[in-house]
């Protein structure tokens, strides 16, 4: 037995960490049977020991022996379901990074492109914007070395590191005979996870992308900058969540970011394994929008922690859902730190369930109003998302349930052809006509 501090989060994709627990050591008895089955698992140890040594003993060339335990772990944890895993010790200090949000770096968004960083845009008040960087800049060299042959990640950990460093960069800008070359002095970087803006001069639309420590932080400050914008609380006419591709992240921000718009009443409760385990997170009093109408828009990409969300204000009927049947993730991750060099587990530890008691695992949520978007010919074989029901090991479905697979994706890139976008603005000035006519099915049919 030993004493467990662990980290829970939700996510589809990286898997992020934030709300410290401890679990208690358990007293047991244990009887014949238990003795058994522990001689017997005492018995397949045994024979992972013996394999372990024949390889190191017998392999063609001399293997790593770190690699071969962690390739045992990876592969123990893989066979459990598609969100357990094992996190080497950079593995983990990025998942810490990322679930932070903010880090040492230079705030610039970037890709790769023909081997080289293209500059997607730099981040206001960020040492790269108040250099002077701009989009579409491309970096050839880092302090000196070439770009080239790095991968996207190996270029982006160069360009991060420790606040008030500085680091050095050759940029090729179109329209400028040569290079361009610039010092700058890393600072602390917060990654922005909500983005805002005001829709048809009286809607306050509000995009979150992730789910880290700075979301509902982000949330509160963007519906404050909005509500001025407008004019006043009184004025905003409504409100609009766009949940769309959000992978999820951690579960305490899901929590206060559906708080921001209730009152009261539950938010979502976590069963594990045991039912002493079981949680239940209660809305606290005061909600920021006033009891203003809310729409959220989800599609197949949101997932985990933004289904935690759609749920809850929609059991709660505090918000229209508008879009596609979400991604179906319906299980909560636990990040278990191994020690200093180690890394990390992630293990699945429970499922969660909607205020009236829905587990939405490998099925999903539907929303309220189904709306699918227009998909460009050469783009129609890669919209959909599989959803959760498609991976390989998944948890099944609670009580058996049908499960679904795969949901619309595609979010048009041009504003003028967002019909869930549309929709939303329309319900929330009452004009519910054009709403129901812009719905392309039933919402209790899958959209495939």
């Amino acid at each position: 037995m030993m004493r467990k501090t662990s980290l829970i989060l939700l996510s589809a994709a990286a898997g992020a960490a934030a709300t410290l627990f401890i679990t208690q050591p358990r007293a047991s008895l244990m009887g014949s049977t238990a003795r058994a089955a522990a001689a017997d698992t005492y018995r397949q140890l045994n024979l992972f020991g013996d394999v372990f040594d024949r390889v190191r003993s017998d392999y063609v060339e001399k293997p790593d022996d770190k690699k071969l335990v962690e390739s045992a772990i990876s592969g123990m944890l893989a066979g459990l379901d598609p969100h357990s895993s094992y996190m080497d010790a950079k593995s983990f200090k990025d998942m810490q990074v990322q679930t932070r949000g903010e880090f040492g770096g230079l705030g610039i968004e970037v890709t790769m492109e023909d081997g080289l960083i293209k500059v997607v845009s730099p981040i206001d008040d960020t040492p790269a914007s108040k250099a002077g960087i701009l989009a579409n800049d491309i970096i050839t060299n880092l302090d000196d070395e070439a770009v080239q042959g790095l991968t996207l990640n190996q270029a982006v950990d160069k360009m991060r590191g420790p606040v008030n460093t500085k680091i050095k960069l050759k940029i090729v800008r179109k329209g400028q005979d040569k290079p361009i070359e610039v010092t700058l002095t890393r600072d602390n970087i917060r990654v922005r996870a909500v983005r805002a803006k005001v829709e048809g001069g009286d809607i306050a639309y509000i995009r979150i992308t992730s789910f880290n420590e700075q979301t509902t932080e982000g949330l509160k400050k963007e519906m404050a900058n909005l509500q001025q914008q407008i004019g006043g609380q009184d004025k905003v006419k409504g409100y609009i969540v766009d949940l769309r591709n959000n992978p999820g992240g951690l579960l305490e921000e899901a929590v206060s970011v559906s708080d921001t718009f209730l009152d009261r009443g539950e938010i979502v409760s976590t069963r594990g394994r045991n039912p002493e385990e079981t949680q239940r997170r209660v809305a606290k009093q005061g909600d920021l929008a006033k009891g203003k109408p809310v729409v959220v828009l989800i599609n197949g990409g949101s997932a985990s922690a933004s289904e935690i969300v759609a749920g809850a204000l929609q059991d709660q009927k505090r918000a229209t859902l508008v879009g596609t049947r979400s991604f179906g993730k319906g299980s909560v991750q636990t990040i278990i730190p191994l020690g200093s060099g180690n890394g990390a587990l992630r293990l699945t530890t429970a499922r969660y369930f909607t205020p009236s008691g829905k587990s939405i695992q490998a099925k999903g949520i539907t929303p309220d109003i189904e709306v699918m978007q227009d998909v460009p010919d050469e783009l129609k074989s890669k919209t959909d998302t599989k959803g959760e029901a498609s991976l390989r090991g998944h948890l099944k479905a609670e009580g058996g349930g049908q499960e679904e697979t795969g949901s619309q994706s595609y979010v048009p890139p041009d504003e003028k052809d967002d019909k869930a976008l549309h929709v939303a603005i329309d319900l929330l000035h009452g004009i519910k006509e054009n709403a129901a006519n812009t719905t392309a099915a039933p919402a209790n049919k899958a959209a495939n």
